[in-house]
């Protein structure tokens, strides 16, 4: 009972501050502007099903993809046992879905098949990061924690299964010798390897049983709880922010509504514009000024570098990386949220900007707008969005812009192109031909 009375009160604990964690992440992402997004339900499933479930973009490199498809089919399928194990703790019970009877067996084998991908998944994974040391995983942005992290999730896993695993060796062991409570039920195709490991005496075999049920649930919840703080949060938010992405072609831009209205007033004087809200800004200059959605992007980021590698600007040595500019907007989102809360007002400024304090405008201007980021993105993340609302902000709101690029606005204001020749004088090239 005493057991039953420890177990419940850390799942009561480790719940309510799962739901704490994830309060602050829903309150940082509503810090910016309101998009709609919910239009072509339909297709946004299937977006969803497709890239978040399916997982189609990962497989442009497919040995990761493989690799990545064993810790995701792991991590899911096997946490369904999750649910076994909060009933057995809580009602004092043993294995309480052994009554499936075969369908049982075949459920434990499927899922200590899967501890055994998710295993060696996570042994490569380690490889590719800390011995071949893929080049993709470092770059400027990656400091010691972005990699600390990666790490610690990986190793974290590898420990996870490692203890169902020993689990089920020491619980199958005690099924064999007919010890009192150790219901007979299950199939063990992996760990029965480990079973010569283990000792023999009951005695001892309970104890690393239930060491290791102890391990593998509290695992479970820290897990839970410490994914707000890492980059693995992509685990759950990979399926909205797919469903949530965008529809249209990649190469097209917003406009904003209310210049729009004045560009159409110019140039029709008998046009009626639309009643539109004010914007309080032109572009982004700080994390209240994206959307919503930019905000989910940045909380959606794995920092898995593809991006980066795919950037024509980077590739050529240029300081831009996408995956900077999504790391630097959730950690400005995250200090925003923090000043949110202490002070309960989202426009007290603390003196800091996303533009120019974490992300510079040679970065900004790097930019070709070409949507190789976009593309390569696996859970449909979108840099340049939030690059280009940067760029508004400096060109509508500071008329700060590359020299290059004001000579070329000023040539179409004046010559109605982008070079520097007078209308009359374009068809020079013609003469004497």
């Amino acid at each position: 009972m005493i057991s039953q009375v420890i177990f419940g009160m850390l799942l009561l604990a480790a719940t309510a501050l799962a739901f704490r964690n994830a309060r602050k992440i829903v309150q940082n992402i509503h810090l910016g502007r309101k998009e709609w997004r919910k239009d072509q339900p339909a297709k946004r499933l299937r977006t969803m099903l497709l890239v978040a479930f399916g997982q189609n973009k990962m497989f442009k490199r497919p040995l990761a993809a493989i690799l990545h498809l064993f810790l995701y089919l792991g991590f899911f399928i096997i946490n369904i046992e999750i649910v076994e194990i909060i009933i057995d703790g809580l009602f004092g019970t043993h294995r309480v879905f052994s009554g499936l009877g075969v369908a049982y067996g075949l459920l434990i084998a499927a899922f200590e098949w899967l501890a055994l991908s998710v295993l060696v998944g996570c042994v490569i994974f380690l490889a590719r990061r800390n011995i071949i040391r893929l080049r993709r995983f470092f770059g400027t942005e990656m400091r010691p924690w972005p990699r600390t992290d990666a790490n610690l999730i990986l190793i974290a896993e590898i420990l996870l299964m490692t203890a169902f695993l020993t689990m089920n060796a020491a619980d199958y062991k005690l099924q064999l010798a007919e010890a009192a409570n150790y219901t007979q039920a299950g199939s063990f195709p992996v760990s029965s390897w480990l079973m010569s490991l283990l000792p023999s005496d009951v005695g001892q075999l309970m104890f690393v049983e239930r060491f290791s049920w102890w391990f593998h649930i509290i695992g479970i919840l820290a897990f839970l709880n410490y994914l707000p703080y890492s980059k693995h949060l992509h685990i759950l938010l990979a399926f909205p922010n797919t469903y949530y992405s965008n529809l249209y072609p990649q190469g097209r831009f917003t406009n904003m509504a209310s210049v729009t209205n004045e560009v159409k007033a110019m140039l029709d004087p008998s046009f009626t514009p639309q009643a539109t809200d004010a914007p309080l800004r032109f572009g982004a200059r700080d994390v209240q000024d994206l959307t919503w959605k930019n905000l989910l992007d940045a909380y959606s980021c794995t920092e898995c570098g593809r991006c980066t590698s795919a950037c024509p600007a980077n590739i050529t040595g240029k300081l831009l990386s996408p995956r900077k500019i999504m790391m630097d907007t959730r950690d400005r989102m995250e200090e925003v949220g923090h000043n949110f809360r202490k002070r309960k007002d989202a426009t007290d400024s603390d003196g800091k900007s996303l533009l120019d304090d974490y992300i510079t405008r040679e970065e900004i201007w790097a930019c070709t707008t070409c949507n190789a980021c976009v593309e390569a993105c696996p859970v449909n993340i979108n840099p340049l969005e939030i690059i280009m609302e940067l760029r508004r902000y400096m060109v509508m709101e500071e008329s700060r812009a590359p020299t290059s690029l004001n000579n070329m606005v000023s040539n179409v204001e004046n010559n109605g192109a982008p070079w520097k020749y007078a209308q009359a004088d374009r068809a020079n090239w013609a003469e004497n031909g």
